[in-house]
């Protein structure tokens, strides 16, 4: 009975593959048949671009905040060391190479990542609110850094901004690191570790007094959706021409924040959905609203969080999820078996 059951469970992800992989494979080439029919525009698909970068962010984002229950007001911080990483990487040594364009890119994951390791040890022991406070502190220091920076290094430009950069990144790369990043999420949600973060953002103490090494299990989080932010941003780097403090500021992190809050906490398809849709959204308020946007952008997030903490607190996907993008489970409803290293216990 359990070989029947095995063989059922590997069928099953077999057909979820290749669904999951002929459907990816049919929107990107939609995408492209709409962009070489003239269909979507120079300015729309710089819009979608930015749609699957911020989508990158936000997937960082859910898994810090929506999974592991850890609250973060200085997101837009990683973002901006990963794009002024891998910026300065481009402009100082790229010269338009795609192996030099990955290494930025890698460079910008890493140092993000990094960063977040040395700023998780200390804040991490902090909760709630406090917690908060400490990355919005941190997101404001990261700001005024790269707004001096180039009293230290003049090529990153200071507040006059950075340029230069190689435009490396089309919609092809953006699209499928978008794609990756998704695959990856899924599965770290899917196996012990999103289980981990799970029980840590339901009961922290409950999980720590079941032995799950609660410290552990919160820095992994912190630092795998920091870099995940730092991504998104050396991938905005190499798509847009001009670098500037002011798109890594609190406003920016509180964008990736509504994602996540709106799109509902712990629900990795209402992440990306919320992601392309709140681009796309504001894009076209500033369309509508022209200059007046920058004035009543702060209203405009208000009432779109007093509007859906009233008629959909949960958010709008309510930790619901496109069953194609997780693994199958196995017949007792847990995720299939992940060998020795299954257990939440540090």
């Amino acid at each position: 009975m359990e070989r029947y059951f095995c063989t059922l469970l590997r069928r099953r992800e077999r057909v979820r593959l290749a669904l999951l992989g002929g459907l990816l494979a049919s929107l990107y080439g939609a995408l492209k048949l709409l962009s070489l029919a003239g269909l979507i525009n120079e300015y729309w698909q710089r819009v979608l671009d930015q749609a699957l970068i911020t989508t990158i962010g936000a997937l960082g984002l859910s898994i810090i905040y929506g999974f592991a229950g850890q609250f973060s007001l200085g997101h837009a911080a990683f973002y901006g060391i990963g794009a002024y990483t891998a910026g300065i990487i481009g402009k100082v040594w790229s010269q338009g190479s795609i192996t030099f364009f990955l290494l930025a890119l890698l460079a910008g994951t890493l140092a993000a990542s990094f960063i977040a390791f040395l700023l998780g040890i200390p804040i991490l022991r902090l909760r709630s609110d406090y917690l908060g406070i400490a990355t919005l502190g941190f997101g404001v220091i990261v700001r005024v850094a790269l707004e001096n920076s180039n009293r230290f290094y003049p090529p990153l430009g200071g507040a006059t901004g950075m340029t230069g950069i190689p435009q490396v990144a089309n919609f092809d790369w953006i699209f499928w690191f978008t794609v990756g990043t998704l695959i990856l999420v899924c599965n770290l949600i899917a196996s012990s570790y999103g289980r981990a973060w799970l029980s840590i953002r339901e009961d922290e103490m409950a999980a720590d007094t079941l032995g799950i090494n609660t410290t552990r299990y919160k820095i992994t989080a912190f630092v795998l959706g920091c870099g995940l932010a730092g991504l998104a941003g050396g991938l905005y780097a190499y798509r847009y021409p001009y670098l500037h403090p002011s798109s890594f500021d609190f406003l920016k992190s509180f964008d990736f924040l509504l994602i996540v809050v709106l799109g509902g906490l712990g629900s990795i398809s209402g992440t990306v959905v919320t992601a392309i849709c709140w681009v796309f959204l504001l894009e076209g308020l500033r369309i509508i609203l022209g200059q007046a946007f920058v004035d009543w952008r702060g209203v405009i997030y208000a009432v779109i969080l007093i509007v859906t903490v009233l008629l959909r607190p949960q958010g709008l996907f309510s930790g619901k999820e496109w069953r194609l993008l997780f693994p199958s489970r196995d017949q007792d409803g847990t995720w299939g078996k992940e060998g020795k290293h299954a257990s939440l216990r540090g």
